[in-house]
């Protein structure tokens, strides 16, 4: 496939924007992101286009009806692999980006493996149970890697509420952390994006402060 922009003139436009200093600092992060939803999809969408050099993108699901109203994919990704179908996204905004999948679901068997390599592991899981399974075995087994969580977003309500802690040395939670998904309280684009661009922006921080 020919692209319509080559690597040096993406990289000159992102340095423009970010300054080179930055934007070599963005380049050379690396990020793992569990969960592909209304969280992570977001989360990575905001990582490629800010030119974070290295996603590596965990999720088991195919994209349903039900995901449209808050995720990022279309109609025509119904059926398909998470995985394949934001990648698929992702290099459209960024085909130069160095992208892994791993169409897996998450066990805490299987996080050593998946996410050795990775300095900053963010958790964008839906269900509470495998919000707490990540959280507890990577602060267990990866103390010193940085961890980016969530907790509530549901509804419509004060966007004010959804906030950044830093509950540990290495480890943030993003949201209002009480407001659970509920009958005429559901997960809803607006205020899922919400926090999902804490944790984008906290990604960037870390990126830019550490590395």
């Amino acid at each position: 496939m020919t692209y319509p922009l080559s690597q040096e003139e993406i990289q000159a436009a992102l340095c423009e924007r970010h300054s080179p200093e930055i934007q070599e600092k963005l380049n050379n992060a690396h990020v793992a992101i569990a969960g592909l939803g209304g969280l992570g999809s977001n989360i990575a969408f905001s990582l490629a286009r800010i030119g974070v050099g290295h996603l590596h993108l965990v999720d088991f699901d195919k994209v349903d009806i039900t995901n449209l109203n808050r995720q990022q994919y279309f109609m025509r990704h119904l059926g398909m692999y998470k995985t394949d179908a934001l990648k698929e996204e992702l290099l459209d905004i960024n085909p130069y980006l160095d992208i892994r999948t791993d169409c897996i679901k998450v066990t805490e068997h299987n996080i050593p493996a998946l996410f050795a390599d990775a300095p900053i592991i963010c958790e964008a899981f839906d269900v509470p149970e495998n919000k707490a399974m990540l959280v507890n075995t990577v602060l267990e087994l990866f103390p010193d890697k940085k961890l980016v969580a969530a907790s509530g977003m549901a509804g419509f309500h004060d966007s004010n509420a959804i906030r950044t802690r830093q509950v540990m040395k290495n480890f943030w939670l993003c949201g209002d952390e009480t407001t659970e998904p509920a009958y005429a309280r559901g997960l809803m684009a607006p205020r899922v994006a919400i926090c999902a661009g804490h944790q984008a922006n906290l990604i960037v921080q870390l990126i830019i402060e550490a590395y």
